[in-house]
């Protein structure tokens, strides 16, 4: 499926506005202008000596002289002004590189830059020349590495300071962030820095580091103040975000908190200030200062599938009904658009979606749902209204539960002929999230159960789903250039008196973005003598990508998808479907956007020749 969506916001009026995708404008003026007085050209130069081609790609790039060459600055004096900066900054990367002897020296029109007047005057019959020159000096080691105060008796290894090893200052600046994160990591919040020496000998070639710190008393977290709520609660903002119980200060529990509040939707930022001296009962006093965003909100979307067609979509929600981030949702879906001319075949979708975080205690969220929704996938028709309401819990920071009650009426027209049912179920779930990012993991593991007991009122029959899900992450290389992700998946189908006592909707299918890639959605079935989809009562299935970083905001992904369906509760293996294929990925601020081709390497007859998928997020 290709799909792209787009947001409405509100009118913009009065203004011209260039619109960028990935870097490449679509419409508007490609820069914007601004007027530089008293402009001033010059011609800049740069020789970076024995440096190696590392080195030299990242001086290069840190030499605004250069790489700003075609834009002129504002008088003689801005030549002067950028020269300067332009200086510290080199040096900034020779330290970096562990490079303490190298030398900058840059002159403008002939002279070093230190030797100009305060208020130059150059030639401007042609472009002001601009000549820097770099030594790199030599590569130094680190020598001796000693830690004072309260950091004694750490070992300097276990932060990457090791005698003989690499010296760059970030290293160094690196060791003494991460020294003082742990010191406050044992809930000692007026944790500081008090000595951070670095003594380069020449002769040697060897640095000597000093770092020392002082812990200060273990505190837990004191009294809550809440600054910048309007119309939100601030005694909800207070409790929800779970800093008013006391506990013992975590500079993790402060950042978990930030991000609990922001992803209420409320608010445009959030900012967590801690106190600079502990409150008379030994605790420290925080204040959560927030900005409102704006609570309404409606927006449309769009889509297309190499298979299934166009679609569009439209919502419109409210993110804070009664003052305690309540938000409401009212969307609306139509899909298939093209793949037949018949109105009818077309899927229709429309749902109201109450949730209310922070239910009776911060950590609960309570949701409420009614759907109404028409498919037509080749497999089977069906139209279904569902109600439901569900709690979520959560556990602790990785896990979550989640229970609650449904009921269903389905109209189905299937392999089995038109059938009505009307379900009564309790789905529960549970999930264990331990990934580093949701939209991108490099490291760790997604784990999901759930089932869901159901009894179907017309006839009488009582069934169950039950499925499980793991999906898990390696980062391999220097900064996770490759990351190996894999994700298996199982479910089943136990009571009813056969297949077709259980609604069509409530049966196994697999196919699609979501499990196979290269088939069509829920093409992958069990099938009738008379080559009808039935659905299963099990399934399997298995994903496995590489994930390659080829550039800063590219990567490339071959994957293969597996997938079975069955007719026992147990998959048999008999029929086993494969897709593969290789996708792009290009990285953005909000996760990255996703584009996968896939080709079915078992095809059905007259089945689906590939499939091309689109979405924000890495596939699983």
């Amino acid at each position: 499926m290709l799909a792209a969506t787009l947001l409405l916001l509100p009118p913009l009026a009065g203004d011209a506005y260039a619109f960028k995708l990935f870097g490449i404008t679509l419409f508007g003026d490609n820069d914007d202008t601004l007027e530089v007085i008293d402009p001033v050209r010059y011609d800049a130069t740069l020789e970076t000596g024995n440096a190696d081609k590392d080195l030299k790609k990242r001086l290069e790039s840190a030499a605004s002289l250069v790489t700003d060459e075609k834009q002129p600055v504002s008088g003689d004096l801005g030549v002067i002004i950028k020269a300067r900066e332009d200086r510290d900054r080199l040096i900034a990367v020779l330290y970096e590189e562990a490079r303490y002897g190298g030398t900058v020296h840059i002159s403008v029109a002939g002279t070093d830059i230190d030797r100009l007047p305060p208020n130059p005057t150059f030639d401007h019959g042609a472009p002001v020349p601009v000549a820097v020159r770099i030594n790199p000096g030599p590569l130094f080691k680190l020598g001796s590495v000693r830690f004072d105060g309260d950091l004694a008796g750490r070992n300097p290894e276990d932060y990457d300071l090791e005698t003989g090893g690499a010296a760059g200052s970030r290293l160094i600046l690196k060791a003494g962030e991460q020294l003082l994160v742990d010191l406050k990591k044992e809930g000692r919040p007026l944790a500081k820095l008090t000595e951070r020496k670095v003594t380069a000998d020449h002769r040697t070639h060897t640095v000597d580091v000093v770092l020392g710190a002082v812990g200060g008393p273990v505190a837990p977290f004191g009294s809550v103040a809440v600054k910048g709520s309007r119309t939100v609660d601030a005694a909800f903002i207070s409790r929800y975000s779970r800093l008013d119980k006391g506990g013992r200060y975590s500079p993790d529990q402060l950042k978990k908190a930030n991000d609990r509040l922001r992803e209420l939707g409320v608010f445009s930022s959030v900012t967590i200030h801690e106190s600079d001296k502990l409150a008379p009962d030994g605790s420290l006093p925080l204040i959560i200062e927030v900005s409102e965003g704006k609570h309404r909100y409606f927006g449309f979307g769009a889509e297309y599938s190499s298979i299934d067609g166009a679609g569009v979509q439209g919502y419109w929600g409210h993110r804070n009904l009664f003052g305690e981030a309540e938000s409401l949702r009212i969307e609306g879906k139509v899909s298939g658009i093209g793949a037949t001319t018949d109105v009818s075949t077309f899927d229709y979708s429309a749902g109201i979606v109450f949730t209310k975080p922070g239910a009776f205690v911060p950590e609960a969220t309570f949701e409420s749902r009614l759907e109404a929704k028409s498919e037509t996938p080749d497999v089977y028709e069906a139209q279904t209204v569902i109600y439901s309401a569900t709690m979520a819990y959560e556990l602790n920071e990785t896990d979550k539960l989640k229970g609650g009650g449904e009921v269903a009426w389905i109209n189905t027209d299937d392999a089995f002929g038109k059938n009505q049912y009307v379900t009564l179920s309790l789905p529960i779930s549970f999930e264990r999230d331990a990934r580093d990012n949701k939209l991108d993991p490099t490291e760790g593991y997604y784990a999901t159960l759930s089932a869901k007991p159901s009894y179907e009122v017309l006839d009488g029959t009582i069934f169950s789903s039950f499925e499980g899900s793991i999906a898990g992450y390696l980062g391999l290389g220097e900064e996770d250039g490759i990351v190996l992700a894999g994700r298996l998946a199982a479910g089943t189908l136990v009571g009813g008196d056969d297949l077709e006592s259980i609604p069509a909707t409530r049966r196994f299918f697999a196919g699609g973005g979501g499990s196979v890639r290269g088939y069509a959605y829920r093409e992958i079935s069990s099938y009738n003598n008379a080559d009808e989809a039935t659905g299963g009562r099990s399934y399997a299935l298995g994903s496995f990508e590489v994930r390659v970083k080829v550039s800063e905001n590219i990567g490339i992904v071959p994957f293969i998808d597996v997938g079975t369906v069955s007719t026992g509760i147990v998959p048999d293996f008999s029929d086993i479907r494969a897709g593969a294929g290789i996708g792009i990925r290009y990285a953005t601020p909000f996760g990255p956007l996703r584009l996968d081709v896939a080709m079915p390497l078992q095809r059905y007859d007259g089945g689906s020749q590939y499939g091309i998928y689109a979405g924000i997020g890495q596939a699983f």
